[in-house]
């Protein structure tokens, strides 16, 4: 492991210096072809996904002080979205295929089995690198200090990880681990693993794997970043866990489709789980979960509605309303300040914008429409 781990670094040397020196023919449009803010108030960025079949992009937009999203550019990803089988409003089934840490931006390409690399300076992107997610259908992100891993979604299912240096990514080929799903169980939408993110300490690699075992997968993490050769696999039977989240205690928090309810665990050394409390959303197609300090927010597609729940970090949950939106309710994602709330619809392909008030619930202060996003999944606010 340590072998491979130094080759690793190795090759992302000579790889970040090729790609420094090849950056202008990777890059976005100017600074003068997007937004003012350049290389200014990165804060107020918002970046939404479109997952198109014919070319994916990432569309930017500035935030205005009352929280309305003002387009500020459109860089295509080099590569292509895709579409599984049975999906309508979210074309990847997932949670987490647009990810923001430390000045990059991560875009999967379902279509094209690669992830895209941008560097954020303000709300305009400058594309980096185009790179192999080490599987098939990439459809979500997560990272950890310098770690990234890739959840793909199809073939059974596997996560890929990866070393960040600079801006860049280096495959390790030995991080690599199968998630050993039933590719043959119909439709791809509920039979496709949801997720994968790093518990806050980055100890465990958690992956749902919705319909296809109705199970939350924990991996270790060892201390150079590679996983343990199987994951523990916490069976939630009827639960269809999707998406997940941590609340400010670092609980596991999960939008179980099955059961249309958010649900929080602690996970043990072990990497078992064990459950604190639930909550029924009343509603239609709860599959996502967006945290904003001690507030969650669940998205329920099939209702078009948000359900909203206090949890000040022990894992309690309290409702505080349900929010109405546009149709086909998705990922949501808050502003880094905690004031806004921005929510893809991916009915109209569109972004509800929200003020979070004190008590949690939410007040529309408008919607974007984002080109070409029908069906499209993947936000990141800053």
């Amino acid at each position: 492991m340590r072998t491979a781990l130094r080759l690793a670094l190795a090759s992302a040397a000579a790889v970040a210096a090729t790609a420094l020196f090849a950056a202008p023919a990777l890059a976005a449009p100017s600074p003068s072809d997007a937004s003012p803010d350049f290389g200014g108030r990165a804060s107020s960025a918002v970046f939404v996904q479109t997952d198109g079949v014919n070319g994916n992009a990432v569309v930017a937009y500035d935030r205005g002080p009352g929280g309305s999203l003002n387009p500020a550019g459109t860089y295509p990803t080099g590569g292509l979205g895709g579409v599984l089988t049975g999906s309508v409003v979210d074309h990847l089934a997932s949670q987490g295929s647009l990810v923001y840490d430390r000045g990059l931006l991560y875009a999967v390409n379902a279509g094209s089995n690669t992830v895209t690399v941008f560097a954020v300076h303000g709300d305009h992107l400058i594309r980096r690198q185009v790179i192999g997610s080490g599987g098939a259908f990439p459809v979500s992100v997560t990272t950890h200090g310098g770690l990234v891993y890739v959840l793909n979604a199809r073939n059974g299912g596997s996560v890929q990880g990866y070393v960040r240096v600079a801006d860049f990514l280096v495959r390790v080929p030995v991080w690599n681990r199968p998630l050993g799903l039933d590719p043959s169980l119909t439709p791809e939408f509920t039979h496709t693993p949801g997720q994968v993110a790093f518990t806050p300490d980055g100890s465990k690699l958690v992956v749902t794997t919705k319909a296809n075992g109705s199970a939350v997968d924990v991996f270790g993490v060892d201390r150079l970043g590679g996983l343990s050769q199987h994951p523990v696999s916490n069976v939630l039977s009827g639960a269809v866990p999707f998406a997940v989240t941590y609340d400010a205690g670092g609980h596991l928090v999960i939008a179980e489709a099955g059961t249309n309810s958010v649900a929080t665990f602690t996970i043990a050394p072990s990497g078992t789980l064990t459950p604190i409390a639930a909550a029924a959303t009343g509603q239609a197609a709860t599959c996502w979960i967006a945290r904003d300090g001690a507030l969650l927010y669940a998205s329920n597609a099939g209702s078009a509605s948000l359900s909203g729940y206090a949890d000040p970090g022990a894992g309690t949950l309290t409702a505080v309303g349900t929010t109405p939106t546009g149709p086909g309710t998705v990922d949501a994602a808050a502003s880094s300040d905690g004031r806004f709330l921005y929510v893809q619809t991916g009915g109209n392909g569109g972004v509800d914008e929200f003020r979070v008030n004190p008590d949690g619930s939410l007040t529309s202060v408008g919607s974007v429409v984002v080109p070409g996003a029908v069906g499209g999944e993947g936000i990141a606010a800053l």
